[in-house]
């Protein structure tokens, strides 16, 4: 018996998380039958994923991946088959779509086909803006004795502007 999650509440009280509700709600609903071909998903570092496809029978050329902001897509199309009758066909050839959300900021570094698994490296890269800063805090000394900042000049002290100088900034 499979259980269903009602993510409603959840809609109604939050803001800015409408991605990862969505993500849950579609993961809830993922489909037995979609697990073909089966792969695994594996965290090689703090930022530095790996995802594994076993796609016996495809070659290079039947296999496309796209990146699409935070979703990635695996396909596989076979082109026409043999002519041969089987008795038993236990080696799927039919093709796939196999859909991956992604984090913010998560890139697709490269994939590789080898042994009839095909390994894509992530790796995630946050913005230089986004990582955490340190902030320097002022002494009480750049302050004045009001508490306010004193704004300096970048001349030096005791040197007058000369008149041509004067001139050009009119």
């Amino acid at each position: 018996m499979r259980t269903t999650f009602d993510f409603t509440p959840l809609f109604r009280s939050s803001v800015g998380f409408d991605r990862l509700l969505n993500a849950l709600e579609t993961a809830s609903r993922v489909n037995t039958a979609e697990s073909w071909p089966p792969y695994d998903i594996a965290k090689e570092g703090e930022d530095n994923y790996r995802i594994t496809m076993a796609v016996a029978g495809f070659r290079q050329e039947d296999l496309s991946l796209t990146q699409e902001r935070n979703l990635l897509i695996v396909t596989g199309r076979k082109d026409g088959g043999e002519e041969a009758e089987y008795l038993h066909r236990g080696i799927p050839v039919r093709g796939f779509e196999r859909r991956f959300e992604l984090a913010d900021h998560v890139k697709v570094e490269g994939a590789e086909l080898h042994d009839g698994l095909l390994t894509i490296t992530l790796q995630r890269e946050i913005p230089e803006e986004m990582k955490p800063r340190r902030i320097d805090i002022a002494s009480a000394k750049a302050a004045g004795a009001d508490g306010r900042k004193r704004i300096t000049s970048e001349k030096p002290a005791g040197k007058a502007p000369d008149k041509a100088g004067e001139a050009a900034a009119a």
